[in-house]
């Protein structure tokens, strides 16, 4: 046995021992660890245990194992890795900047299952054959998503999407290469004059970090309330508060969907609200708390700024029979104002494709539409199309034609 293997057999001993939780208390594991190493390389000099080539290496591997995720920690500590994903054992991946690699990690099946359920620890979500499906978010901020055979075919499936900041306001986007100064400034003042914004795009595409950026336009003193499924928006606003859905319990009860949340975030005297993501029905609660004129901003997967709109006027009507897109249509056109699309292009790079505005009309069952940015020979450029609500910038101060002016 090495000495890395004994270090971690005799720090696990004492965590028995002492009662310490190495996963809520880390810096309590560091000081045992710190503890045994000192203790082994006394008995090291007497040549009752081997000696260790490397004590920094040592220190980190035990720690990882027992206060971590192991073999995976590297990647969680590594700032370049976006998401890790694992197939089988012998097949972790990790996806840097957008590109994906398979890497030399080889796990067990025991490994995994084990590495799964010390994540769910601290989250009271469960993994079970009654609820195959997981998802969750881990103490660091990232968010954990689990399958179980017999929904995978033989493995375990698990994802865990660190959420990387590299952008807390629209300038760290602009910073990034994903949008152009005169884009984020009118961004910015959109938000600040309380318009409604849609941000769309595929997966990986960057929504939650250009929502955020959004966010931190929103002026310090107003009260924002975000719902999610799993948290992971964080506004740069001092009166906040974050709610997340609940899976059911054992007994099938207790379960708080997303629409739940939306509905109770109106009861909260909010000044903005947030959503994370919108997928099913909470599409129709989304839609009446923006009739009932709070400013709010929120996620969805589409392919195109329009292609979401057609989304948003779809999803409302699996609320119920007696919802129809005689209610939908008009009340999107209404209440939403602006639709950000983004991209991941064949390098992975995130890029906001459109700013379209939604001027409030409805022609022949389709919400009409304007273009404000769009991408010419791949840069985002200025198109002929204004926001509605022009008054609402007025009163914010800004002067929107003159923002907009081309040149």
């Amino acid at each position: 046995m090495d000495g890395v293997a004994i270090l971690e057999g005799e720090v696990r001993e004492l965590i028995r021992r002492r009662g310490v939780d190495p996963v809520r208390d880390r810096a309590g594991v560091h000081q045992l660890v710190q503890a045994v190493m000192a203790d082994y390389d006394e008995r090291s000099l007497l040549g009752a245990v081997p000696r260790l080539p490397d004590a920094a290496a040592a220190h980190k591997a035990v720690l990882d194992a027992v206060a971590g995720l192991g073999p995976l920690q590297r990647y969680l500590d590594d700032d370049e890795v976006e998401e890790i994903w694992i197939n089988n054992p012998s097949q972790v991946f990790v996806a840097r900047r957008g590109e994906p690699e398979l890497t030399t990690t080889i796990l067990t099946e025991e490994q995994v299952h084990d590495l799964v359920e010390r994540m769910l620890k601290v989250s009271g979500r469960r993994l079970d054959l009654s609820s195959p499906f997981v998802d969750a978010s881990l103490p660091g901020g990232e968010r954990l998503h689990a399958v179980i055979p017999d929904v995978t075919r033989r493995h375990w499936s698990v994802n865990i999407r660190k959420y990387v900041v590299r952008a807390t306001s629209l300038d760290d986007v602009v910073g990034l290469g994903s949008l152009t100064p005169q884009a984020a400034a009118f961004l910015r003042a959109a938000v600040r004059a309380g318009l409604n914004v849609l941000v769309s795009g595929a997966t990986q595409a960057g929504k939650t970090t250009m929502l955020n950026a959004l966010a931190g336009a929103i002026p310090p003193r107003e009260r924002v309330i975000t719902c999610e499924e799993v948290f992971e928006l964080r506004p740069a606003v001092r009166d906040w508060v974050a709610m997340q859905c609940r899976q059911p319990n054992l007994e099938g009860t207790g379960e708080i969907p997303l629409r739940r949340l939306v509905k109770e975030a109106l009861r909260m005297r909010p000044d903005r609200i947030l959503v994370g993501e919108v997928r099913e029905a909470e599409a129709l609660d989304l839609l009446i708390a923006l009739n009932a004129g709070v400013p709010a901003m929120c996620t969805i997967h589409a392919s195109s700024a329009r292609e979401a709109l057609v989304k948003l006027c779809t999803l409302p009507l699996l609320a119920g029979e007696n919802i129809t897109d005689r209610f939908v249509l008009p009340t999107v056109a209404s209440a939403v104002d602006l639709v950000v699309h983004l991209e991941l292009d064949r390098h992975g790079r995130r890029r906001t494709r459109e700013v379209v505005a939604v001027p409030g009309r409805v022609e022949a069952g389709v919400v009409e539409t304007a273009d404000v940015f769009t991408t010419r020979d791949g840069v985002l450029v200025r198109a002929d199309g204004f926001p509605p609500h022009v008054e609402r910038f007025a009163r914010a101060g800004v002067d929107v034609v003159a923002l907009l002016r081309k040149g």
